[in-house]
């Protein structure tokens, strides 16, 4: 049951799609670096929420679009209630949740599936709430789509 709803939802998500343009084809390198951006083959992109340091990384640095992306998010101590969805930054795409997994409350691994778009420079956004100490906190993280290392 729980596949046919993660298949549900994949369907649901790609829906929105069909806001893109046609596809153009341009260079990377016609863009200016943006270095607020998370750069996973450096590594895992990390933030601070008043004293948690929260890090999202990607198995796969690259951050191919429609192709399954494993990824992992830490927290620095226990949280709960975590939860975390992506969505374009610049455009709309809809809102595509990404359901955790846990087994001590503080690494959370999952897998996140996303469309691509026509302009090939495709900013997402990985907003993470969470709870710590009774207060409900949240961060998010931008990353390039199909992303080129620097």
């Amino acid at each position: 049951m729980q596949k046919l709803s993660f298949y549900g939802l994949l369907l649901f998500s790609l829906c929105f799609l069909m806001a893109c343009e046609p596809k153009v084809v341009k260079n990377h390198a016609s863009f200016a670096i943006d270095t607020s951006l998370c750069d996973f083959f450096s590594g895992a992109c990390s933030k601070n929420v008043n004293e948690i340091e929260v890090q999202l990384s990607f198995a796969q640095s690259k951050a191919p679009s429609e192709q399954p992306i494993d990824l992992a998010l830490s927290f620095s101590n226990i949280v709960s209630d975590v939860k975390m969805s992506v969505e374009g930054r610049d455009m709309f795409m809809g809102m595509i949740p990404v359901l955790l997994n846990t087994e001590d409350q503080q690494s959370y691994q999952a897998q996140l599936i996303y469309g691509s778009c026509s302009s090939d420079y495709m900013v997402w956004r990985a907003t993470v709430t969470f709870n710590y100490q009774g207060t409900t906190r949240q961060v998010w993280f931008d990353f390039l789509a199909d992303a080129q290392p620097q």
